[in-house]
């Protein structure tokens, strides 16, 4: 079928040549399809014309023997602006798509004309206020994706900033430690010469240090024997003037 609607349709020329498959056959087939379709409508519209058209013969040859017949005219004797007046009456009744020329015709053509014309002014003006809803969403989503694009560079530039400080920071901290490594390796190297001077060790740093701790120990443990001891303070010397002063503190009851 689809090789015989090729040679149809290239007729004394030869079929170009093509991949037969599965799917090269199921496209032809589909485009054949199509263009059977497009041939059918274009015989339909070309009976229609040609229906139109003779009818519009046959109601121009009415009116012509009508004027012959009637008033002796004919469309040879008719004055140029009779002539135009015709011509514009033909062009309308095509341009209308009107099956005759009555009024009635020209009347429903016009009405319905009217009709699809304020249809397409309303659905103009429909597309029209959907384009300016669609520019403002457009206008807003642009001002939007450019205020993000500035508060990226703002966050990119911070993060940096952040970033270089931190390394700072991370490069002070490394200096402060290898420098705190090397003063202790100076103190035991001083420590060493000193103590092979004669330096007591109980003063070496390390010495001095433990001395510090267990000095902060004991005083953590005098601390509560202190507020005891203080406690004390407030008792009578004797025990004949605590006698006293309970026998005073009686006669006051």
């Amino acid at each position: 079928q689809v090789t015989l609607w090729l040679k149809k349709l290239y007729g004394d020329m030869p079929v170009p040549r093509y991949e037969v498959n599965e799917r090269t056959v199921e496209i032809l087939h589909e485009v054949m399809e199509c263009n059977e379709e497009v041939d059918r409508d274009v015989s339909l519209l070309i009976e229609d014309m040609k229906d139109q058209a003779t009818k519009y013969e046959a109601e121009a040859k009415y009116w012509q023997d009508i004027l012959e017949e009637s008033l002796g005219l004919s469309v040879d004797r008719l004055s140029r602006e009779a002539t135009t007046a015709l011509s514009d009456l033909i062009e309308s009744a095509m341009a209308l798509e009107v099956e005759d020329t009555s009024l009635t015709s020209f009347y429903s053509a016009i009405n319905y004309m009217a009709s699809e014309l304020f249809k397409t002014k309303s659905k103009n003006q429909e597309m029209e206020l959907e384009l300016k809803t669609l520019k403002k969403k457009l206008t807003s989503a642009l001002m939007m994706e450019k205020q993000l694009e500035e508060d990226i560079k703002k966050i990119t530039e911070s993060q940096k900033a952040e970033m270089a400080k931190a390394e700072s920071r991370s490069k002070n901290l490394m200096f402060l430690e290898k420098k705190s490594e090397d003063l202790k390796i100076r103190i035991k190297d001083a420590e060493k010469q000193l103590i092979a001077t004669g330096l007591d060790q109980s003063l070496t740093h390390e010495a001095l240090v433990k001395l510090s701790e267990e000095l902060a120990a004991l005083q953590r443990k005098v601390k509560p024997l202190k507020k005891e001891v203080k406690s004390y303070h407030d008792l009578p010397p004797s025990i004949a003037l605590a006698r006293v002063m309970v026998e005073e503190a009686r006669n006051e009851l």
